[in-house]
C-alpha cells in the first residue's frame, strides 16, 4: 500500500482547495473521487466566485482540478468503500480494488440530492426525471419542463431552462421563492417561467416516460400538469455514509460538526465543505474552498507534532 501524509475524500471544491494547500505545504497528497468538482459540474452558471464575473460550473471544475494536479498532486477517479483504522493511520480500499493507507484524512463527500420519494419518481428517473439541469436540459429543446423546488439551485435550473424549453413550470410549496434577488429577478424576465406557489407533486405518471404530474393543487381547474420532464431541486442531504462506522459526531440533520480549524470528533480525521457544520452551513463554493483551505493548514500542523 501507498502511504500518504493526507488522503482527501472527495474532489469538489474543498477537496481541490485542501489539496492546492496541502501540496504548498509539502503534505503528500491524494485526492479520491467520483467526478472532479463534485455537484460543481452541475452549475449552470457562477457568478460569484471573486475576480470571475462569470464561469460555468464545468469550466470552473476543469480549472480547479487542473490547478491541484499541477503541483503533482495524485489524483484517483474511484470512490471510497470504506475506512479502517489502524496504528494511528487509516486504510482506504477504494472501488477500483486499491488500497491506500493515510496518516490523516479530510473528509470533503459533499451532499447529494434529495429525492422527492413520491410514486413514479424511481420508475421515471432517466426518463424524464432528472437531477441535473444543466446534464439534461439540451434534451428538452422545444418541449415543457417543471422545475421542482424554491431555492438557489432551483431558480438557476429554471433560468437555464428557460432558454431553452418552450414552458418551465416551477412548483414550489411555499409562497414565496428562497432564492438570491439576482435569481429571483431572472425569473421574473423570462415569459416562459411561471411559478406554482403552494403546490407540490404527488405522482410523477407517464407511459415508458414522464408525460404529467399530479399536484395536490389545482392548475388550471385540473390535478395533472402535462410535462415533457421534471427537473428535482429540493436540497440535498450530507453524504456520510461511508463514516458511519467512524462514529463522527454529528448534528440532528447528520453533518458532521467540526471545529475552527476543520477537525472532527475524530483523532487524524478533518472534514471541509457542505458535508460540515462549519460556514453556518452557508452552501457556498467560496465556504468549502475556505473550509479547504483552513483544514490544510490544521493538517499540516498536526503533521508536524
Amino acid at each position: 500500500m501507498t502511504l500518504f501524509d493526507l488522503a482527501i475524500i472527495g474532489s469538489g471544491p474543498a477537496g481541490l482547495s485542501a489539496s492546492v494547500y496541502a501540496s504548498r505545504y509539502g503534505i503528500k497528497n491524494v485526492v479520491i473521487g467520483g467526478i472532479a468538482g463534485g455537484l460543481t459540474t452541475q452549475t449552470h452558471e457562477i457568478g460569484n466566485w471573486l475576480g470571475t464575473e462569470k464561469i460555468t460550473g464545468f469550466e470552473f471544475a476543469m480549472k480547479a482540478s487542473a490547478h491541484a494536479e499541477s503541483y503533482g498532486t495524485k489524483n484517483i477517479v474511484a470512490l471510497v468503500d470504506a475506512i479502517e483504522s489502524k496504528d494511528e493511520k487509516y486504510i482506504l480500499l477504494l472501488s477500483n480494488g486499491e488500497k491506500l493507507e493515510a496518516k490523516a484524512i479530510l473528509l470533503a463527500m459533499g451532499t447529494k440530492h434529495r429525492r422527492l420519494g413520491v410514486v413514479g419518481e424511481k420508475e421515471f428517473t432517466g426518463k424524464g426525471v432528472s437531477y441535473c439541469a444543466t446534464c439534461d436540459g439540451f434534451f428538452y429543446r422545444g418541449k415543457t419542463v417543471a422545475v421542482v423546488g424554491g431555492n438557489d439551485s432551483a431558480a438557476g435550473a429554471a433560468v437555464y431552462l428557460g432558454d431553452i424549453a418552450e414552458k418551465v413550470f416551477v412548483i414550489y410549496r411555499g409562497e414565496k421563492i428562497r432564492c438570491e434577488s439576482f435569481w429571483a429577478t431572472a425569473l421574473e424576465k423570462n415569459p416562459k417561467i411561471e411559478i406554482l406557489y403552494n403546490t407540490n407533486v404527488k405522482e410523477i405518471k407517464g407511459e415508458g416516460k414522464v408525460q404529467e404530474l399530479l399536484l395536490d393543487s389545482p392548475f388550471n381547474n385540473s390535478d395533472t400538469l402535462k410535462v415533457d420532464g421534471v427537473f428535482v431541486e429540493i436540497g440535498s442531504d450530507p453524504n456520510v455514509e461511508l463514516v458511519k462506522n467512524l462514529e463522527i459526531e454529528t448534528d440532528e440533520n447528520g453533518y458532521l460538526k467540526i471545529d475552527p480549524s476543520g477537525k472532527t470528533s475524530r483523532k487524524g480525521i478533518w472534514a471541509a465543505g457542505d458535508i460540515t457544520t462549519g460556514s453556518d452551513k452557508f452552501k457556498q463554493i467560496v465556504t468549502a474552498a475556505a473550509e479547504g483551505a483552513v483544514a490544510a493548514h490544521s493538517i499540516h500542523g498536526y503533521l508536524k507534532r
